[in-house]
């Protein structure tokens, strides 16, 4: 499973100010299921830069965000989260409960069984998990432009998320949330929405990515080249389609 690979999982820290500057964030159709009914305290598990945490913070909610690397959680931090250097899975709570659990991006990088029950811990009762990704869509056309890029890489562009391709996640995650028997029913609802990519913003995004960040040195810098010029043949703009996909429950 995912998340016993370490070295991916611990690999976005390695320039987290364009993480935090090129990673999308999310529709605010989510952020608002995710507000509903009102919520004073949120813990935003794996918080990275705070991308997740930044709509909430504007909406008034107090987030405490849990987050292993340490670069990331500085980033966070700038943009007014309270974090906690820790993994989720043995971070301390000190009695704390939360009105919501959110984990943007991240809860395939945690052992799933656990996860979703240390979070039962900390919610109160009526209180919401809110598991959520992006999962890109691209084009046909932008597909068949990117094709060429990628085809010294067949295995990133038959199986990253990014590039349009599901994984397990999902169920994985609500098998998880319902074998706890602490939550009522499961909800996964989906928005559907573009980002705009301009210039390398593209080529430096993908490399946020632990997929493409994993390959040697050497490689990297090929494929980062062919997708600069792919791009370059666009006309320099990229528009990706997402859907933005939550798995929700609420605590017993």
């Amino acid at each position: 499973m995912l998340h016993e690979d370490r070295v991916r999982a611990e690999a976005f820290g390695t320039d987290a100010a364009a993480y935090d500057t090129l990673r999308p964030s999310y529709p605010d159709a989510l952020v608002e299921a995710l507000l509903a009914p009102p919520v004073s305290e949120a813990l935003d598990v794996g918080c990275g830069t705070g991308i997740a945490s930044v709509p909430l913070l504007t909406r008034g909610v107090r987030v405490t965000g849990v987050e292993p690397d340490a670069r990331m959680a500085a980033v966070a931090a700038r943009h007014g989260v309270a974090t906690e250097l820790a993994h989720f899975e043995s971070w301390d709570a000190r009695g704390r409960t939360f009105d919501l659990v959110l984990c943007a991006q991240a809860w395939h990088w945690l052992d799933p069984d656990v996860a979703a029950r240390r979070a039962a811990d900390v919610l109160r009762p009526g209180g919401r998990l809110g598991v959520f990704w992006n999962f890109g869509r691209p084009s046909d056309a932008l597909r068949a432009a990117l094709a060429p890029a990628y085809a010294d890489e067949p295995d990133l562009e038959r199986h990253s998320v990014l590039l349009g391709h599901d994984d397990d996640r999902l169920d994985v995650t609500t098998r998880a949330i319902e074998a706890t028997a602490a939550y009522g029913p499961v909800d996964r609802p989906t928005w559907r929405w573009t980002r705009r990519y301009v210039g390398d913003e593209w080529t430096r995004h993908l490399f946020t990515h632990s997929d493409h960040l994993a390959l040697p040195a050497e490689r990297r810098s090929a494929l980062e080249a062919r997708v600069g010029r792919a791009v370059e043949a666009l006309g320099g703009t990229v528009d990706l389609d997402y859907d933005a996909c939550l798995v929700t429950a609420r605590r017993g």
